[in-house]
């Protein structure tokens, strides 16, 4: 089961890396497509649409089909966008190549969650959930910073193509590694169903918002250090090693804590999150303290996500599919949002020192939201919608 764990974390890796790198490449596609940064961030909100909109829609298309055969199927897209990146002619057709791999994001995420959740005792599916998005938060510490060096040294064409081999031996992975794991037969009105559940809707709230408040600095990370904190391209890649850092840490904390006491997690994770981001706000002109601040804000902001993808399995437990990849969604919808948000406060004129403050505002409505989840768990004892637990999956 470990090794199916890691051939998971393999391709989440592979994933992570395909969306977060486009942060530290985004002053060099401004340059070569000939735009400006704010214009270059809708390919960061155009990945995310596509995992928000089209993500649900294959995940509905593959409900039937046999997981692992799901997984490796989203893997082959994967490799066709990126390789489709690599050789975008102009700025419309690197968006349309975005799209295209985006479409496998939130669907892996989703069904990798489900396969790793049933490989594991009950009382364990958190942490084996985080173990798999440890995948997406190395790919911070090592996938982004490496193919960032590698698109400032060769050019960004060659970050696209050098994920294409990581996606290769993920694929494999998945193929020798992973067990059969047959998709429980479900209708799609009692999957809609499932998901509209207030609880479901709320964690998707949830979601969504964690990723506002992340996305409103993150996509602009490398310009604004460059222009507040006066750092070089080389000095800006070690930032995001260390915010990698911050956030693989995060997870695994996150993964054990959510175990323990779930909605104790949320609430203080975000608002220490909301906090970091006040005190980005002031240490933003440092070197030292603003690398420091990042470690914190990416461990914090993680550890407090953590738990929301083991709790939108656990609130929608007649449609895990379904909710998990909506939850994805969820995510990236906030990444759009998030990166949108900024553009406009920086369209508007404001500094890049504004957006960590709007950040942190996000953050503490999370925060406010957790507590009325927390009522919703107390008040809403029966939960008619959610259907019996999830059994383990016979494997073949």
């Amino acid at each position: 089961m470990r090794k199916a764990i890691l051939a998971l974390t393999v391709a989440a890796f592979g994933i992570g890396t395909s969306e977060f790198v486009i942060m530290g490449l985004l002053p060099d596609l401004a340059h070569s497509f000939n735009i400006s940064i704010p214009k270059a961030g809708v390919i960061v909100s155009a990945y995310a649409l596509s995992v928000t909109f089209g993500s649900p829609l294959v995940a509905i298309a593959l409900s039937k089909t046999e997981r692992k055969r799901t997984l490796i199927l989203l893997m082959s897209i994967f490799l066709v966008g990126n390789l489709c990146c690599a050789f975008a002619p102009n700025f419309e057709l690197m968006i349309a190549a975005r799209l295209l791999t985006a479409l496998c994001h939130g669907a892996f995420f989703g069904t990798g969650a489900i396969v790793a959740a049933n490989l594991v005792p009950k009382n364990k599916r958190a942490q084996a959930i985080a173990t798999m998005f440890t995948g997406l938060t190395l790919a911070n510490v090592l996938g982004v910073p490496a193919g960032t060096a590698i698109g400032h040294a060769l050019g960004w064409r060659s970050t696209f193509l050098f994920l294409l081999p990581i996606g290769l031996i993920a694929m494999l992975g998945l193929i020798f590694l992973v067990p059969r794991q047959d998709a429980e037969p479900v209708e799609l009105r009692h999957e809609i169903s499932a998901v509209m559940n207030p609880k479901v809707l709320l964690v998707l709230a949830l979601s969504t918002l964690s990723s506002v408040s992340l996305f409103t600095v993150f996509t602009y990370i490398a310009p604004m250090l460059a222009a507040e904190t006066h750092m070089r391209e080389n000095t800006i890649t070690w930032v995001l090693v260390i915010f990698g850092a911050g956030i693989t840490v995060g997870n695994l904390l996150g993964g054990r804590l959510s175990d323990w006491r779930q909605l104790a997690t949320l609430v203080g994770g975000y608002a220490a999150v909301g906090t970091s981001l006040l005190v980005m706000g002031v240490v933003l002109p440092y070197g030292v303290p603003m690398m420091i601040c990042v470690f914190v804000w990416g461990l914090v902001h993680f550890a407090a996500g953590a738990p929301l993808q083991a709790r939108i399995v656990e609130k929608a437990r007649r449609a895990p599919n379904l909710a998990s990849t909506l939850n994805q969604g969820a995510f990236n919808l906030g990444n759009a949002l998030g990166a949108s948000l900024g553009g406009v406060l920086l369209g508007e004129g404001l500094h890049y020192r504004r957006l960590a403050p709007a950040g942190a505002l996000v953050a503490f409505v999370v925060v406010l939201m957790v507590f009325w989840a927390r009522h919703m768990d107390r008040t809403m004892m029966s939960d008619p919608d959610a259907g019996p637990p999830i059994d383990f999956v016979p494997m073949h």
